[in-house]
């Protein structure tokens, strides 16, 4: 299975594919779609839009697994994220691709096997299991790896196997 993970924002939108054969993870590949605080939002959300296009169709991805939304402090960006979450999810419909979502405490939980392992623990679970020299940098693509190596290990379960929306 060939999962695309993604870690949503509009200045940085990591993003990581992996295969999963036998109990077994391979990088495909990974890194992040950014974008520049200057530009008006709306171009801003085109570039995120148009990044992850390309993504899906280099790589063909079986499944998205992406962030459930949450917030937590800051109204103001928890509302951009939420409107660059609209274009991530209108290029997977578009391309056909299933799109899952998982709480950060899922993907924790998939990742490290502790549902409250902090980032760095994560981040090392993600270098180990996909046989990395060094954990991806920036943080953001790390954590689109940890969202695809999460929906891999949740696929097994068909309640956690049927996409959104």
């Amino acid at each position: 299975m060939r999962v695309l993970g993604i870690d949503p924002g509009y200045a940085i939108v990591g993003w990581g594919v992996v295969e999963y054969t036998g109990n077994r993870f391979a990088p495909v590949g990974f890194g992040a779609v950014t974008t520049e605080a200057g530009q008006p939002f709306e171009q801003r959300l085109l570039a995120v839009y148009e990044g992850v296009r390309q993504v899906l169709a280099d790589y063909q991805p079986e499944a998205l697994s992406i962030e459930q939304l949450f917030y937590q402090h800051n109204q103001t960006t928890v509302i951009g994220v939420a409107e660059a979450r609209g274009v991530i999810l209108l290029a997977a419909a578009e391309a056909g691709v299933p799109v899952f979502e998982y709480t950060p405490m899922q993907v924790k939980q998939a990742v490290t096997g502790y549902g409250k392992a902090v980032k760095k623990q994560v981040q090392e679970m993600v270098r180990v299991l996909l046989h990395l020299e060094k954990t991806p940098r920036p943080d953001d693509t790390a954590d689109a790896l940890a969202m695809a190596i999460a929906h891999c290990h949740c696929s097994r379960s068909r309640l956690t196997n049927m996409p959104v929306r």
